[in-house]
């Protein structure tokens, strides 16, 4: 459990809803750093600009990003 609580999704507007919104629909409930970054709107568009730039560079394979992904996962105690 994070030490700052996580941001309630219906509490926010804009980009960061409509994310949150999509990461709902696409893992079932937003990520839970996402969470935490849109207390600060600009850090969070500046985290999904990072990860956009990613995987519009293609630096990493889909398959890497996935083991990467699992790995961090396992990292965090999380099921993933």
């Amino acid at each position: 459990m994070p030490r700052i609580p996580e941001i309630d999704p219906d509490e926010t507007t804009g980009y960061v809803a409509s994310m949150l919104k999509a990461q709902t629909e696409t893992f079932g409930r937003p990520l839970n750093n996402h969470l935490l970054y849109a207390y600060r709107p600009g850090f969070f568009r500046a985290a999904r600009g990072m990860w956009a730039a990613m995987d519009a560079d293609g630096i990493l394979g889909t398959a890497l990003v996935s083991l990467v992904n699992r790995r961090v996962a396992s990292l965090n105690g999380c099921v993933f």
